[in-house]
């Protein structure tokens, strides 16, 4: 085990609760940093259930275009911590990351707080140390009491797509969990939203209101929509021709709009329509919809498709299952589904199962909290055939052969971890 991990598996001892929404532990922490926060380059935001990585993504690669270093906060990782935390374009390094959860560490004393809570205040440390033109800045849980969230004045601040996610911790509604996802919102600082529930929407409205923040809303404020070649995007500055989004599925389109509409209200000089094209062009993130091509992939036969997802609650069944419609009808679909325990496995998988060939029950023995095999069975209403590992469940895929074939692995972004270092493909 790195050092790194070392450390942070004993800072799980400093709280008893993995997640315990406050701030006020976080805003100690950074009292006795020096305040790193307050000394960070440009910050924008982002909230939301789903897309927020993905808006992420973009952001960082309209920005790099345009020849900015860019630091970037997100999470969860999918193979190494480090993947969340990316220092002015590239990876934190073992040693800097090290050296840093130790000042972290000595810092705060030994006092309560979570592992999250710490690792946020280790990346604004990092962030404020280490020159950057951008923070990219992605919202761990929630939004108004998450530790990201104190933060007084970011530039711009984005709301992905919300759905019923974390229901314990931010409400059983639509309406609660909006509120609270609505909570990075600052007075002044203008907003970007995608498309949202009614009563999403309105909890981000009331929010702006009391801020004071402009809000800009798609199909209101800013339009965007597929147009032969690509994608047609349109606001008060104007209107951009844009080729298709790297990342696939028709969701990105909203992810990117998103994107664009917090640029351009920040409206930094740097922003041009080739950085905003290139960049959502050439955006990547791992286990979004991503094909494979290593060591698992090539133990398909000759000519199938393996690809990856980490979605993992009913919004991105849904999400995911538009894509398999509009895009994968060539050939057959065969789903291996692994879960988290605790989360909605049977609105995750409803839409998916008409589509699917074949739907396999997975739980790979390194998947954290993973959901057994037989209650992911049951939430398919025996729709799902049990699997076993990732490695049965591939084999028992693939075996009946016949025409070229796709299959997807999806459900867990713990799974999709594990997937990654089976396939040998480390993101970077």
């Amino acid at each position: 085990m790195a050092r790194a991990e070392a450390i942070i598996d004993r800072l799980h001892a400093l709280h008893p609760k993995l997640i315990d929404l406050s701030l006020g532990r976080m805003q100690r922490c950074l009292d006795a940093l020096g305040n790193p926060e307050r000394r960070l380059p440009p910050v924008v935001h982002v909230a939301g259930t789903n897309g927020k990585g993905s808006t992420c993504a973009m952001l960082r690669a309209i920005a790099e275009t345009a020849g900015l270093k860019v630091h970037v906060y997100t999470s969860p990782h999918l193979v190494r911590f480090h993947e969340r935390i990316r220092l002015a374009g590239r990876l934190v390094e073992e040693e800097t990351l090290t050296a840093a959860l130790e000042h972290v560490e000595r810092a705060n004393a030994g006092v309560p707080i979570t592992v999250f809570e710490v690792t946020t205040a280790v990346a604004f440390h990092l962030f404020a140390e280490t020159p950057a033109d951008l923070l990219v800045l992605e919202v761990g849980l929630g939004g108004r009491l998450d530790a990201t969230n104190v933060v007084d004045r970011p530039v711009a601040t984005a709301v992905t797509s919300i759905g019923m996610d974390h229901m314990d911790f931010l409400g059983d509604t639509l309406g609660k969990i909006a509120a609270e996802k609505a909570g990075i919102i600052k007075p002044g600082v203008p907003c970007a939203t995608g498309v949202q529930d009614p009563q999403a929407l309105a909890g981000i409205e009331r929010a702006a209101e009391v801020a004071g923040a402009p809000l800009l809303r798609r199909g209101r404020e800013w339009t965007i929509e597929a147009v032969p070649g690509g994608l047609r995007y349109a606001d008060g500055h104007g209107t951009l021709d844009l080729p298709p989004p790297a990342l696939p599925g028709p969701h990105q389109q909203d992810n990117a709009g998103i994107a664009i509409a917090a640029l351009r209200a920040w409206s930094p000089p740097w922003l041009t329509d080739h950085a905003i094209a290139a960049g959502i062009a050439g955006a990547t993130w791992p286990a979004r919809l991503q094909r494979l091509h290593g060591r698992l992939a090539a133990d398909l036969p000759a000519g199938w498709d393996l690809w990856l997802d980490g979605g993992h609650n009913p919004a991105a069944g849904e999400m995911l299952a538009r894509h398999v419609a509009q895009a994968w009808g060539d050939r057959p679909l065969h789903l291996l589904v692994g879960m988290k325990k605790g989360k909605g496995a049977e609105g995750f998988l409803a839409p998916l199962i008409p589509l699917a060939t074949t739907l396999t029950a997975i739980a790979d023995p390194g998947q954290h909290l993973a959901m057994p095999v037989p209650e992911i069975v049951a939430a398919s209403g025996g729709a799902a055939r049990p699997g076993g590992t990732l490695a049965e469940g591939l084999k028992l895929a693939a075996a009946p052969g016949g025409p070229p074939a796709r299959v997807l692995i999806c459900g867990s972004l713990y799974l999709a971890g594990e997937v990654l270092k089976a396939d040998g493909t480390v993101p970077v």
